[in-house]
């Protein structure tokens, strides 16, 4: 698939990110993958991964969505290793995407809720990591919510909230995790 600025405004593309695409496309289009690991270059991170999850299918913005949380996910676990519902929320999308039934897609929505709770409860918990722990079981969260209902933002959420989830690490490991996670979707076009 080609970014041209067509698509861009057909997807409502932000001002700043549509300028940014003006210069870079020169009036032609550009695959998806050029377009986005520019983006990556640029260090436009969160604009990638809007690309991303509105090129790709539902399953492949589950897959990325599993792939952020599961990047995240041992920050929450340590801090609280009696609570699976993350991982739950994980395994229930990795299950829909398995066999992507309505049983399935039920039982990640499920799932999501779960996890989206205990993420509010680390939350409210522990504020000074607060961020870390909630962001790490948001992204759980998201991962199952993108199996059972909007599958475009879960993934978006889950990149972003691994990209934030741990406030102990440094700036370059959030921006290494950052690329790690966006290098992976950029492998599933």
């Amino acid at each position: 698939m080609d970014i041209t600025k067509e698509w861009l405004k057909n997807k409502s593309a932000c001002k700043d990110g549509y300028e940014w695409a003006l210069k870079t496309l020169n009036n032609k289009p550009m695959a998806a993958d050029e377009f986005i690991n520019a983006l990556i270059k640029d260090e436009k991170y969160q604009w990638a991964s809007w690309v991303l999850v509105r090129v790709f299918d539902k399953p492949n913005n589950v897959r990325y969505a599993i792939f952020a949380a599961e990047q995240v996910i041992k920050i929450y676990e340590k801090k609280y290793p009696d609570n699976d519902k993350p991982r739950n929320a994980i395994d229930a999308a990795k299950k829909w995407l398995d066999e992507p039934n309505e049983k399935n897609r039920a039982d990640a929505d499920a799932a999501y809720a779960a996890a989206d709770a205990a993420a509010a409860d680390a939350a409210a918990a522990d504020a000074a990591y607060a961020a870390a722990y909630a962001a790490a079981a948001y992204a759980a969260a998201d991962a199952a919510d993108a199996a059972a209902a909007d599958a475009a933002a879960a993934a978006y959420a889950a990149a972003d909230a691994a990209a934030y989830a741990d406030d102990a690490y440094a700036a370059a490991a959030r921006k290494q995790m950052r690329i790690k996670i966006l290098t992976y979707a950029v492998s599933l076009l």
